[in-house]
């Protein structure tokens, strides 16, 4: 069972990591995306490992860790956040943040594809529901005229982070928490600097919701919600810290309606209805294996 602090760290890391899409959104209409994700990631990186340093941890990570370190620098950094961040120049945040949600079933479906995880019968219909749920959603903002290669974008950046989440373990396990949290972050901003470097102009329109936004982005999804979620891992297990995921398709469309005034539709509801089940019922169903 979950403790009353996983419950609530478990819900803060989930209104953090979908609130991030909004916050994305606003910095990518004023900003180059991939500039400002390197940026992002090195001061984020600085404050990761100035932090860790502060609390006596150390660079000697163990090889579970390192991998981790690089894994997720390269597939969630790089890949998932950077495809994101140049996708939300057309897509909206709502919807990039419904298919972001979809990643505990893409992480069940390959485990059960080409790792030989077992999954009960109820696991199979949450990941159909799921998927159902998320075609839907495309569906009917796909006919309403969003851009195909920013979704196609969103779809690769969750995959990319499903196959990481994947081929990760251990990695809270050790200690040097904080440390592994900023150093993936050096990495994501080396990564992105070659193509921001090559593709992007470095015209930013400076305005204060910009400020607010990328500040926002910094130290929240930044560097909270990652160690947050490295730390609730530790506690209570992968499994168990993916059932909050369930949360976020709603919180995403929340935070973007509120914050955004991006529409939400009747097809949009039911969606997210279906594929938050979907998410939960994967989750109950690995959680009893």
């Amino acid at each position: 069972m979950m403790d009353f602090r996983a419950i609530l760290a478990g819900l803060a890391f989930a209104i953090m990591w979908s609130s991030a899409f909004t916050s994305a959104r606003m910095i990518v209409a004023e900003a180059p995306p991939l500039t400002a994700l390197t940026a992002r990631f090195l001061i984020s990186g600085m404050i990761g490992v100035g932090i860790a340093l502060a609390l006596g941890q150390s660079f000697r990570l163990n090889r579970a860790q390192w991998r981790a370190t690089i894994v997720f620098g390269v597939s969630q950094n790089a890949l998932y956040l950077g495809l994101n961040f140049v996708a939300m120049q057309w897509v909206q945040a709502s919807l990039a943040a419904i298919i972001a949600s979809a990643m505990p079933l893409l992480v069940a479906l390959l485990g059960w594809l080409f790792m030989g995880q077992r999954l009960r019968p109820l696991g199979v219909f949450g990941m159909l529901a799921g998927v159902s749920g998320v075609v839907l959603i495309m569906g009917a903002r796909l006919s309403g005229g969003v851009d195909p290669l920013g979704v196609a974008m969103c779809l690769v950046a969750a995959l990319a982070l499903a196959a990481a989440t994947l081929s990760v373990k251990g990695a809270s396990s050790g200690g040097n928490v904080m440390m592994i949290v900023g150093l993936q972050m050096f990495i994501g901003a080396a990564i992105l600097s070659v193509p921001a470097l090559l593709f992007e102009d470095f015209t930013v329109h400076w305005s204060p919701r910009l400020i607010g936004a990328f500040s926002y982005t910094v130290l929240v999804p930044g560097v909270l919600a990652t160690w947050v979620w490295f730390w609730l891992v530790a506690r209570i297990g992968a499994v168990k810290a993916s059932t909050f995921h369930f949360l976020n398709p709603f919180f995403g469309v929340a935070v973007a309606a509120v914050l955004l005034s991006e529409r939400v539709g009747p097809l949009d509801v039911l969606g997210v209805v279906v594929i938050a089940a979907g998410i939960l019922a994967v989750q109950i169903s690995r959680a009893a294996l």
